[in-house]
């Protein structure tokens, strides 16, 4: 059996050009505003916006100048103490939250999903300055699947329920899906509007309120969307926002006593430092989407011209700073030397630049730290004897551009082969025999993501149930939907987000059993 082409996300994998098919409806040409007015930079609790208990600010930069865009109230664990008490309030019982029917909680998702898609191109252009990722990308992908999420989180607000156990005797017995209560939530920087659009889903469908954090280095959008959701109707108190550091912000969430949960994505090392805290404190639950160094294998009897087209996507978009990038690139033997060549060709054709211009399918790193990192980790690539065959400079002399980078000739045992590098580098590795490809795949403290190429139902099949990870792709890559979970295996987190399985994390299961004179079947 021979597997179709799929012709996923293809405007991504065409660089997002104008011209595409799938770019041509009437919001995804909305031009892009290069300098979009700031109007929430302070902390939102209990629906207003208010300065910082110490009147601390930091600034956020933009990527593609590094230079200061605004400041930004400074949130630490004053701050997340009002936010958690606003919190609580709101989810007493008996409070308008609580009160309110499951089905108008969905409405309100319902209401904050049009709001968004009413501003996407503000959302957009705000995320592109404050993110530096291409403004076709954040428009038709990162907006497009935000609104979607939502949405489908507002269908399930009346959907998960409890069960009628028919247990053994004179008795009514059931189970009650109850909202765990304050939840925390510490979003990353790489997809600031998605992430946040994620863990508020499935958290407000099922009655909880949120403490959110959202990345110092982004923190523009997530304040943009708390003002939305105040004027969706959501009650004061049920999403509050503390821009912060993670070190005080975010461990103040992860060891407060009075939240109940807490949801994390980030680095793994980071996410092993948040049980602890959790557990130090009020053994809070923890759920946590971390890291990743997910193999993407490309065997000889695939179509060579679409794996390497997708294999550069899966590397480089985004500027390749997603989780599940496809970061170890095995390709089989007899096909090696041809799919380093067309890899290298498509890296030197993929235009870098303003995000701003729709010519460019890749901007900026997001800050001088992660540029020091991804060029330290090039150089370690080429003292460690990979072969550089595309890129590994600099781009411009201001801004945190970096060439797209390709490396062959690849040893498990290199740094780059091994560490999460988070940017536009691709390391190609060679492998001869299935037994010994999964064996290399598995060499790793990650579990995220894995995707396959092959033409091979049964080595598709093979592959995709002996791969340890959350997600397999195969013949395509970053394929996402609200309705399909994702998370990983081993250092690559625990729990899962999206999908009805995201909505586990966000109640707890009460069972109810109550005497009665007589049980008939």
């Amino acid at each position: 059996m021979v597997f179709s082409k799929f012709a996923l996300l293809r405007p991504v994998l065409n660089g997002f050009k104008a011209s595409n098919k799938c770019l041509t409806s009437a919001a995804a040409q909305l031009e892009p505003n290069r300098e979009p007015d700031i109007l929430y930079n302070k902390i939102f609790i209990n629906n207003e916006w208010v300065d910082s208990v110490s009147g601390k600010t930091f600034p956020t930069v933009n990527p593609s100048t590094g230079e200061v865009i605004c400041q930004v109230a400074e949130g630490d664990k004053a701050d997340v103490d009002k936010a958690v008490a606003a919190a609580t309030d709101a989810f007493k019982i008996g409070s308008p939250w609580r009160r309110m029917d499951a089905a108008d909680r969905g409405l309100l998702l319902y209401r904050l999903a049009d709001l968004i898609e009413r501003d996407k191109s503000y959302l957009a252009s705000l995320e592109t300055l404050d993110n530096g990722k291409p403004y076709q990308v954040a428009m038709a992908t990162d907006l497009n699947l935000v609104i979607k999420c939502y949405r489908y989180y507002a269908g399930w607000a009346d959907k998960y329920h409890g069960k009628l156990l028919p247990i053994s005797g004179d008795f009514h017995s059931y189970t009650r899906h109850e909202p765990v209560g304050v939840c925390g939530q510490i979003i990353p920087w790489n997809f600031p509007l998605l992430m946040q659009a994620w863990k508020l889903g499935p958290a407000l469908a099922m009655g909880n309120t949120v403490v959110m954090k959202p990345a110092e280095q982004t923190p523009l959008t997530a304040n943009y969307v708390a003002q939305l959701a105040a004027e969706a109707g959501f009650p004061p108190g049920v999403l509050n926002i503390v821009p912060g550091y993670g070190p005080t912000a975010g461990a103040a969430i992860a060891s407060h006593m009075g939240v109940d949960k807490v949801a994390f994505t980030g680095s793994t090392e980071i996410g092993q430092k948040i049980p602890v805290m959790a557990a130090q404190s009020n053994l809070k639950r923890v759920t946590l989407e971390l890291g990743g160094k997910s193999p993407n294998i490309i065997l000889s009897d695939a179509d060579l011209s679409e794996a390497v087209e997708h294999s550069h996507f899966a590397l480089f978009f985004n500027q390749g700073q997603c989780c599940c990038a496809g970061s170890r690139t095995f390709v089989e033997e007899k096909i090696y030397d041809e799919f380093v060549e067309r890899s290298a060709e498509r890296a030197r054709k993929r235009t870098v630049g303003d995000p701003f211009d729709k010519s460019n399918e890749q901007g900026p790193q997001i800050d001088q730290e992660q540029y020091d990192k991804v060029m330290s980790l090039i150089k370690s690539g080429k003292d460690d004897g990979a072969t550089l065959i595309a890129g590994g400079n600099r781009i411009g002399d201001k801004g945190y551009f970096i060439e797209p980078t390709v490396f062959s000739n690849v040893e498990d045992n290199m740094r780059i082969a091994k560490e999460e590098i988070f940017g536009p580098v691709m390391q190609i590795i060679k492998f001869k025999t299935m037994n010994e490809l999964i064996d290399r795949a598995h060499d790793t403290i990650y579990g995220l993501a894995a995707s396959v190429f092959t033409n091979d139902i049964d080595k598709a099949n093979y592959l995709a149930h002996h791969l340890r990870a959350g997600t397999v792709w195969v013949n395509c890559f970053d394929v996402f939907d609200a309705a399909a979970p994702f998370g990983g295996y081993k250092m690559s987190g625990n729990g899962r987000e999206l999908g009805e399985y995201g909505l586990q994390a966000y109640t707890e299961v009460k069972t109810v059993t109550v005497k009665v004179p007589q049980k008939d079947s």
